[in-house]
């Protein structure tokens, strides 16, 4: 029990299927009803996808977990009609503060540029994230939510996979046309189809300690590289809802985690940081290692994994659950349109491509922020720490201090589904690229922003056009409708034209998930169709 949160158990009911003793084929089976298969199953059926998702319990994430979600997975969420929710409920912030010892060395702000709808971060508990995505999907009458079903054996057909769950009426079976899972780093599907992790576990464990308290401290992420309060270590801290605070301790190789987290060891170390008169209460504590590591094809026959059940890595940076709502937002368009017929299995074959691509760039971002946190060797602690000497008055040092590269978007930029450009583009939105949001005008006179507008449209393909009397392309079924700016929606602030480096003409291609797959200078509809049909793996 936490002294800020009273867990919620959702009612178990026996399916259909196992009443009447039959066994039954669905689209789309999820196992695991945390974030990321909560996030996949409502992204599935909206986009009119059937999903049973199968959980082994009947509540939320015990603990608060992963804590910090950023701009990308925000936008996601408001694309399923979530995101302005959870920025409300969550704590926002941009800045953040590195110190060395009893100094700051230097700070960051991770969204510099004024004019976009969802925060850089939100500090929020996974538990209350979770209720508000087990109430939308509940909601949603394409989402068959079954708590109390435990995934026994997993096996796969040609053209579906057949599992056997446990539930407290007994044990049946069902089949599905795609399982995906998103049982965590702990995947008991993972181990079912003999999928093993590839890469490194590190020795370095850290203590997390969620406080209530009230604090002086500002809405900023803190980190401490060799404190004070904790000498020869780090120390993070973090706010989040109701007065909890999230502060993690270094505890170095040789601790025993057991007697890290008992509370006469916990307390005297976060006395020593907040000084004996902040009064304060232990919510939860845990402690946790470095793992960096992914498995080697996120597609195995007829299941697709996503999330910690596919890769981990370090949790500074907060690229965790982050990461895994981007495979989710990279694999339900494509799933959704093999499974209506409209696209080939190697469309579902690029959801590895680039989700794995993406994988190893967060693997390689963190496992560069533990080897920075930790150093390894007495020539490695030297370095670093004449880095964040440095960095108090030195600019060309602050890129090189890494407290945890925080999570952002990788670009697909050698994906498949890019058509390359041929005319000189200027700005960050390259093919493979995730669109950045602007704030419009509407026909209507209300005010508005793009991502909302792409999304409006069927959350299909679409043909952003500035100007350029576009016309949509269809191939097979599937069409790319045409958004024109001056028409359609209006930049008054120039931000849109600016952000994509738009002339008069210009025309960008955009996928459901809202990448960027080909742009030009000029709309010509045969390009645009042979641009479309590269997105679909169908050229």
């Amino acid at each position: 029990m936490l002294n800020t949160y009273t867990y919620p158990e959702f009612a178990y009911q026996q399916s259909p299927e196992q009443a009447a003793g039959v066994v039954q084929r669905h689209p789309v089976v999820v196992i695991g009803a945390g974030p990321v298969g909560l996030t996949l199953a409502l992204d599935c059926a909206q986009r009119g996808l059937a999903v049973v998702v199968l959980d082994d319990n009947n509540t939320v994430s015990v603990g608060s977990r992963a804590v910090c979600y950023a701009k990308r997975s925000l936008e996601v969420w408001d694309r399923l009609g979530l995101g302005e929710g959870f920025a409300a409920r969550g704590i926002q912030w941009q800045v953040g503060k590195v110190f060395f010892r009893d100094e700051l060395a230097y700070q960051f702000d991770l969204l510099p540029e004024t004019q976009h709808k969802m925060p850089a971060m939100i500090n929020l508990q996974q538990y209350y994230l979770e209720e508000e995505l087990v109430k939308a999907c509940s909601n949603h009458p394409l989402v068959d939510l079954r708590w109390k079903h435990q995934l026994l054996a997993i096996t796969q057909q040609e053209d579906a996979a057949v599992l056997t769950a446990e539930t407290p009426d007994g044990v049946f079976t069902l089949e599905a046309d795609w399982v995906i899972a998103a049982d965590g780093a702990n995947s008991d599907t993972r181990r079912m189809l003999g999928v093993d992790f590839k890469g490194q576990f590190f020795q370095d464990r850290f203590l997390i300690a969620d406080v209530v308290m009230k604090a002086d401290f500002p809405t900023e992420r803190w980190f401490w590289f060799d404190p004070p309060f904790h000498r020869h270590q780090s120390v993070l801290l973090h706010k989040q809802c109701d007065h909890v605070w999230r502060i993690d301790f270094q505890l170095g190789w040789e601790a025993d985690p057991n007697e890290a987290k008992k509370p006469e060891n916990v307390i005297p170390r976060i006395q020593a940081m907040l000084g004996p008169d902040v009064e304060f209460e232990l919510e939860w504590v845990s402690v946790y290692q470095f793992a960096c590591r992914r498995i080697d094809q996120f597609r195995h026959g007829r299941v697709l994994f996503i999330g910690d059940a596919a890769h981990q890595v370090s949790p500074f940076g907060a690229r965790g659950a982050n990461t895994g709502v981007q495979d989710c937002d990279n694999l339900s368009w494509k799933l959704a349109l093999v499974l209506q017929g409209h696209a080939p299995l190697a469309l579902l074959d690029s959801y590895h491509s680039e989700r794995a691509y993406a994988a190893d760039d967060n693997l390689l971002n963190s496992t560069r922020s533990t080897d920075f946190i930790t150093p390894k060797s007495r020539t490695s602690l030297r370095l670093r720490n004449a880095v964040l000497e440095l960095a108090r008055t030195e600019a060309f040092a602050r890129p090189l201090v890494n407290s945890g590269r925080l999570s952002t978007p990788t670009p697909y930029r050698d994906s498949p589904l890019n058509t390359p450009d041929t005319a000189d583009f200027a700005g960050a939105m390259r093919p493979g690229t995730n669109c950045a949001d602007a704030p419009v005008r509407l026909a209507d006179g209300s005010s508005g922003w793009l991502l909302n507008q792409l999304s409006q449209r069927d959350q299909g393909f679409v043909l952003l056009s500035f100007g350029a009397n576009a016309t949509a392309v269809t191939v097979g079924g599937v069409t790319a409708q045409v958004l024109e700016v001056g028409r359609d929606l209006f930049d008054e602030a120039g931000l849109l034209t600016s952000r994509y480096d738009a002339h008069a003409g210009t025309v960008y291609l955009l996928r459901p998930d809202q990448y960027v797959a080909a742009r030009w200078r000029q709309f010509d509809a045969a390009a645009a169709k042979a641009a479309l049909q590269r997105a679909l793996c169908l050229a």
